[in-house]
């Protein structure tokens, strides 16, 4: 089976569509598939419903999708470095679940493990737990969290065999393993592709069968979301 597509919107034809459940990865700007978020763009598919941590920034990463309404519903845990973000939200014209950090890493891996869901102590006695089953284990109430299992997840890696074996690079590794354990279809971008077997099995931080479709970027802007250096 070949997974390596030749361009960003050669690998997300077919499989996007309005109305769409989606995850992304991506923490910030850091490890966010910046290809693949310019293509889903350019298909002009709209109605979507985003599992991300944040929503990028103004104008850049998933903020590209905001500012041509595209998304309907952001389910995040953090919306602070984005204005229009915020601006919709505010205004009415986004849906926001917030949820906290940890349990939207969780609820992303309980659905690449097949797990319905599950019972955190995060959010008891807040709005967060608004409307969802509570129970007491040990003498402590615990909320019950749904999974989250996209139809379609695009993730950023480093380096990817033929086969979608993947190699994250330090921080960009962030939600990108759960997201693309999570999606139904996973579409990976990638900065290097090598043969299947050039990267050795200890090395790989996240197996094949995960990944349905690679497609190759060698040049991400990697842009920094607020660039401060020391004085000279």
């Amino acid at each position: 089976m070949n997974k390596v597509y030749p361009s960003a919107a050669a690998a997300l034809d077919g499989i996007v569509h309005d109305g769409q459940l989606m995850a992304v990865g991506g923490f910030g700007l850091c490890g966010i598939p910046e290809a693949l978020i310019d293509a889903l763009q350019a298909s002009g598919k709209k109605d979507l419903t985003v599992i991300s941590n944040n929503a990028g920034v103004d104008g850049f990463g998933l903020g590209k999708l905001l500012a041509t309404r595209q998304i309907k519903k952001m389910i995040s845990s953090y919306v602070g470095e984005n204005k229009e973000f915020e601006r919709q939200y505010l205004s009415g014209e986004l849906e926001l679940e917030f949820t906290p950090q940890g349990t939207l890493a969780e609820k992303l891996r309980a659905g690449g493990a097949g797990i319905p869901a599950f019972f955190t102590k995060t959010g008891v006695g807040t709005i967060v737990a608004e409307g969802k089953e509570t129970r007491e284990f040990d003498g402590e109430t615990y909320v019950m969290e749904r999974s989250l299992v996209p139809e379609v997840s695009l993730v950023k890696a480093f380096r990817a065999d033929k086969s979608g074996n993947l190699q994250f690079r330090r921080t960009a590794r962030n939600f990108n393993p759960n997201v693309a354990m999570a999606g139904r279809i996973t579409v990976v971008e990638v900065e290097e592709i090598v043969e299947t077997g050039a990267i050795d099995p200890d090395q790989v931080h996240l197996p094949g069968i995960f990944v349905h479709r690679i497609v190759l970027n060698t040049t991400p802007e990697k842009r920094i979301e607020q660039r401060t250096v020391r004085k000279a």
